[in-house]
């Protein structure tokens, strides 16, 4: 796993944009819920960080991550919000659900980021067991929700350099 070879807290932030203007939704799964808090956690914390003001970051609970897409498509479709990071955790198990639900998700928030123009970040995790979820979740390699709030601030820095040509 490339989390194994990476610590998912550690990134570059030469020429982050000003962000303290932008709004920020964060979307976070129910299921798992002990795993979904660290990464909510650890989005919001590097979004303060990095200079986002607490009253433009909205928090939104959906039941499980297949659930993400459509509570990531309705905060999107707000114009306020500048950016949408989706936070869940879909364990592999015994069954193929993990197959289907994972490529759903990813599917589905793609979608939502290309019908609105706005970063809508897939921040969930796909490990093989619970172990691997919490190493991924503020343990061992980081925090994946650090990450996809990182990825969220990069993208809006890419979207002005693009549409300020």
């Amino acid at each position: 796993m490339a989390s194994e070879l990476k610590n998912l807290s550690v990134f570059s932030t030469d020429h982050l944009p000003d962000i303290s203007h932008r709004q920020f939704a964060i979307v976070v799964a129910e299921w798992n819920a002990e795993v979904t808090e660290a990464l909510f956690s650890g989005a919001y914390q590097t979004l303060i960080n990095y200079g986002a003001k607490a009253e433009n970051i909205v928090r939104g609970n959906v039941p499980g991550s297949f659930e993400l897409s459509l509570g990531a498509q309705w905060f999107a479709q707000r114009t306020e919000i500048d950016a949408v990071i989706a936070l869940g955790c879909v364990i592999q198990g015994e069954t193929k659900h993990n197959d289907y639900i994972n490529h759903a998700v990813a599917q589905g928030l793609t979608n939502v980021g290309l019908q609105t123009g706005k970063p809508v970040i897939f921040g969930v995790l796909t490990p093989n067991n619970q172990q691997q979820a919490l190493d991924r979740a503020g343990g061992v390699h980081g925090n994946k929700g650090d990450e996809a709030a990182m990825t969220a601030i990069k993208m809006l820095g890419l979207q002005q350099q693009v549409y300020s040509l």
